[in-house]
């Protein structure tokens, strides 16, 4: 089994990088996730027993006092590192400026998911899931889609 420090692979193409014991994350280590994230622990027999969470944007999850996109403050991330843009400009996701969503597809935060096939790819277009009810439903009702038009009022002349 794999011991010492080492990198691990999964197979949802996320990469351990640190110790391992009796073939376990264990020890400090380091989940580095395909979406640009990672999370940094302190491992115990696979188990993470302290750790942070470190989304792709650079902000970090705390599990007391999350304020993060709940109902009083509801600004991007960017928004809250770099301020608001100037009146009549819309910032429509944490990306700025947004993903190109491809025609008949909608974008659902991991990727682009398209309803016909029910397939959610990510942003490169590879692979990544097959939407279930639940999900495809969520995607229709909440998600961003390709015809989406940000109209913004112009006073006559």
């Amino acid at each position: 089994r794999m011991e010492g420090f080492g990198y691990y692979t999964l197979p949802t193409g996320a990469e351990y990088r640190g110790s391992l014991r009796d073939g376990m994350f264990h020890g400090k280590g380091h989940l580095l996730l395909p979406t640009g994230g990672g999370y940094r622990a302190l491992w115990h027999r696979g188990v993470p027993t302290q750790g942070k969470l470190t989304f792709a944007d650079g902000l970090e999850y705390e599990e007391e006092k999350w304020h993060y996109c709940d109902g009083y403050d509801r600004r991007f991330y960017t928004e809250i590192c770099s301020g608001f843009k100037p009146p009549g400009i819309p910032q429509l996701t944490n990306l700025d400026p947004p993903k190109i969503i491809p025609k008949g597809c909608y974008d659902c935060g991991d990727g682009f998911y398209n309803p016909k096939t029910r397939v959610v790819v990510d942003y490169k277009r590879k692979f990544l899931r097959n939407a279930d009810q639940d999900e495809h439903e969520w995607i229709l009702r909440t998600c961003r889609k390709a015809w989406d038009i940000a109209w913004e009022h112009k006073p006559k002349p």
